[in-house]
C-alpha cells in the first residue's frame, strides 16, 4: 500500500506529462521565432549585416567621390509632399492598419509618422531631397507599424521624375491589392553654389565630409566607436556624450542614446528588434522638455519642415513637423541641458564659418579699394556683372485692394513714414494693439535691390480659429527711383501660432508715383502665398486679404494724421535717410 502511494507521488500522471511537453515545444517554438530572425522592419540578421557592410563600403566610396571634386553640388531640390493614402489593406486583427511611409530617392531615405489605426490616414509631411541630375526615380513604400512582430508592407509605387516644376496633388495606386496614396511633388533647380546643407542628412554629410578634407593627407585612424559600428558614421565622429534613455512608440523601446557634434543617434533592441535612429543636428528646429504617461520626464526633438524622419517612424504634429520623444532618463533636465548646448554649439560653429567667409570677402573688397587707380580699372574691367537681383515677393499671387490719390509726394511718404527716425511705425502699431514691437535698420542687401529691414511683434487675431494673438515677423523692402518719384515698398509677413502659419505667406506692394508737388498717386497689392499645399488654402487666402484690408485702411487713416502733424506750410524736413537709389524700381 505505502509503494503505491509513493509511485502515485513520485511518477508524474499522463496529465502532466502533456502539458510539460506542450510548454517546452512552445518555449522552443518561440526561442527559434524570435532569434532566427530580427524585427528591424522585418530583415534577417545576415541581409543587416551584408547591408551594413555595403553601406560602409558606400560612405567610403562617396568620401574619395568628394574629396577628388570638393566643389560638387546637387543641382535640383526635390520637395515631396506626403498628403494622405486611402483604401489600404487592413493588416491588423480589427480590420484596420498603423500606416506609415518610407520615402526613398536616391541614396537618401526618410521615414514619415505612423498614423494608429487607420486604413486612410492623412500625413501633410514634407521630404526634401537633393539629387545630382534628373530623371530620378522616388519610390514610397507604405508599411504597418507592429510592435514586436516585423513590418508588413501595405504597397508601394513608383515616381520618374523627368523634370523641373510641380506635379500638384496626384493620387498613385500601390501596387497592391487595394490602396493610393496622394503625392505632390516640386522640383527646383539650384543655383551653381547652393549649399546642401539645407536638404538634411545628405547635407549634414556633405558638410562633414569638406571637414575632412581640408585635413590634408595625414588621417589618423582611430578605432571605431559606437557610432561607426551601429551607424555607419564617418570614422572621425566621437560620441561626446551618452545615456540610458528610451524611445517613445507603442510603448517605451528601451536603448542608449549617443551625442556627438553633427548627430543625435539612438539605437535599441527589445525582443530582437532593432531600432536606429539618426538626427542630423541640423535638422533639430526645437529641443524642449516633455512628460510621458504624465509621471515620466521625457526629451522632445521636433525637427524642421521637410527633414523627415531617419531610421523609426517618427511622431506626427499638427503643424507638419515630426518629432522623436525619449523618456526614462537617469537625469532628464541634465540631459536637456546638454542637448540644448550642443545644437547651440553647432549653429555657433555655422555661424563662424558664415562670418569667416563674409571677413575674407570684406578684406578682399577693401584691398581692392585701397589699390592704385589702374588696378581699380582693370578690375572693373576684368570682374564680371553681377547676376540679375532677386524678386522680394511673389507678384502673381498679387490683387489690387486700393488705389487713390496721396496727399504728399512719394519721397516724402519714405521720410516722414518709414525711415528709422520715423516713429509712424509704432504708432500705427500702438492703434492696432499690437504689442513687443522690435525694428530693425534699413540696411542693403545683395540680392535685392534698395533696402531692407525686419520687424516683429504680437499682433491680435481676429478669427475663431487663431489665439487671442500670434508672434508676427515682417520684412520690409524699400526702393525709390533715382529722380525721386517712384517708391515702392513691400512686405512679407510670416505668422508663427496660427493654425497653418507655417504653409503661407502675406506678400504687399506699396507702389507710389508723384504726380504734384503735394500729392501721388498709390496703388496697394496684397496675396497670400503658399509654401505648401492645404486643405484650408482658399479659406486662409480670402481672411487673410480681407484682414489686411483692414489694416491698410487704419494704417491710412494713421498716415494721414502721422504727416500732418509733421509739415509746416507744405514742406518736410528731408534732411531723413532715403533708401539705395536704383534706376530701375518696377
Amino acid at each position: 500500500m505505502m509503494i503505491e502511494t509513493a509511485m502515485e507521488i513520485l511518477v508524474p500522471s499522463w496529465w502532466e506529462i502533456q502539458v510539460t511537453v506542450a510548454a517546452s515545444l512552445c518555449v522552443i517554438a518561440s526561442y527559434w521565432f524570435f532569434f532566427s530572425k530580427t524585427g528591424d522592419f522585418g530583415v534577417d540578421r545576415s541581409q543587416l549585416v551584408e547591408s551594413s557592410s555595403i553601406s560602409a563600403i558606400d560612405d567610403k566610396d562617396k568620401m574619395v567621390q568628394f574629396k577628388g571634386d570638393p566643389q560638387t553640388n546637387s543641382a535640383y531640390l526635390i520637395k515631396l509632399e506626403l498628403l494622405a493614402a486611402k483604401n489600404l489593406i487592413g493588416a491588423n486583427l480589427n480590420g484596420t492598419s498603423d500606416p506609415y511611409a518610407i520615402i526613398t530617392c536616391g541614396s537618401e531615405k526618410r521615414f514619415s509618422s505612423m498614423v494608429p489605426g487607420s486604413r486612410n490616414p492623412m500625413w501633410g509631411e514634407e521630404f526634401n531631397f537633393s539629387v545630382d541630375e534628373l530623371p530620378v526615380q522616388i519610390i514610397v513604400t507604405i508599411y504597418d507599424w507592429d510592435i514586436i512582430w516585423k513590418s508588413t508592407v501595405l504597397g508601394s509605387v513608383t515616381v520618374t521624375v523627368e523634370s523641373e516644376g510641380q506635379t500638384g496633388a496626384v493620387w498613385y495606386t500601390l501596387d497592391s491589392p487595394s490602396g493610393q496614396v496622394c503625392l505632390h511633388i516640386k522640383t527646383i533647380k539650384l543655383p551653381v553654389n547652393a549649399s546642401r546643407v539645407m536638404n538634411g542628412y545628405a547635407g549634414a554629410n556633405a558638410r562633414r565630409r569638406a571637414s575632412l578634407d581640408k585635413q590634408g593627407p595625414t588621417v589618423v585612424h582611430q578605432k571605431p566607436g559606437p557610432l561607426q559600428t551601429i551607424f555607419n558614421l564617418l570614422p572621425d565622429e566621437l560620441v561626446e556624450h551618452s545615456y540610458s534613455c528610451a524611445l517613445e512608440r507603442s510603448f517605451l523601446y528601451h536603448g542608449r542614446m549617443y551625442v556627438s557634434a553633427w548627430h543625435i543617434c539612438f539605437h535599441s533592441n527589445v525582443f530582437s528588434k532593432q531600432m536606429k535612429v539618426i538626427i542630423p543636428i541640423g535638422d533639430i528646429d526645437e529641443i524642449r522638455r516633455s512628460q510621458h504617461a504624465f509621471i515620466n520626464p521625457a526629451i522632445t526633438i521636433i525637427l524642421r519642415m521637410g527633414a523627415g524622419g531617419h531610421g523609426v517612424p517618427p511622431l506626427g504634429s499638427p503643424d507638419g513637423r515630426v518629432r522623436y520623444k525619449f523618456a526614462s532618463f537617469w537625469n532628464r533636465n541634465h540631459a536637456l541641458r546638454q542637448l540644448q548646448r550642443t545644437a547651440k554649439n553647432y549653429h555657433t560653429m555655422l555661424e563662424a564659418e558664415k562670418k569667416e567667409k563674409a571677413e575674407s570677402a570684406l578684406r578682399a573688397h577693401s584691398s581692392s579699394i585701397r589699390g592704385s587707380r589702374r588696378q581699380a580699372k582693370i578690375a572693373e574691367e576684368t570682374v564680371t556683372k553681377p547676376e540679375k537681383l532677386q524678386p522680394f515677393i511673389k507678384e502673381e499671387v498679387l490683387v489690387g485692394i486700393y488705389n487713390d490719390v496721396f496727399p504728399c509726394t512719394a519721397e516724402q511718404f519714405f521720410t516722414l513714414l518709414f525711415s528709422d527716425d520715423s516713429t509712424f511705425t509704432n504708432e500705427y502699431r500702438a492703434a492696432r494693439k499690437d504689442t513687443n514691437l522690435l525694428m530693425g535698420q534699413w540696411h542693403a542687401a545683395d540680392e535685392y535691390d534698395g533696402q531692407v529691414r525686419e520687424i516683429t511683434f504680437r499682433s491680435l487675431c481676429n478669427s475663431p480659429m487663431c489665439p487671442p494673438d500670434t508672434a508676427m515677423t515682417e520684412y520690409q523692402h524699400a526702393v525709390l527711383s533715382p529722380d525721386k518719384k517712384i517708391f515702392v515698398f513691400e512686405t512679407v509677413q510670416q505668422a508663427h501660432d496660427v493654425p497653418f502659419g507655417s504653409y503661407f505667406e502675406i506678400h504687399c506692394r506699396w507702389h507710389l508715383e508723384t504726380i504734384s508737388e503735394n500729392s501721388s498717386t498709390i496703388d496697394i497689392k496684397v496675396g497670400a502665398h503658399f509654401k505648401k499645399w492645404c486643405v484650408m488654402q482658399s479659406k486662409i487666402k480670402t481672411g487673410a486679404v480681407n484682414e489686411y484690408k483692414k489694416e491698410v485702411e487704419l494704417m491710412l487713416e494713421t498716415a494721414r494724421s502721422y504727416i500732418k502733424t509733421r509739415t509746416s506750410g507744405g514742406e518736410t524736413n528731408n534732411q531723413l535717410s532715403t533708401p539705395s537709389v536704383t534706376p530701375d524700381c518696377n
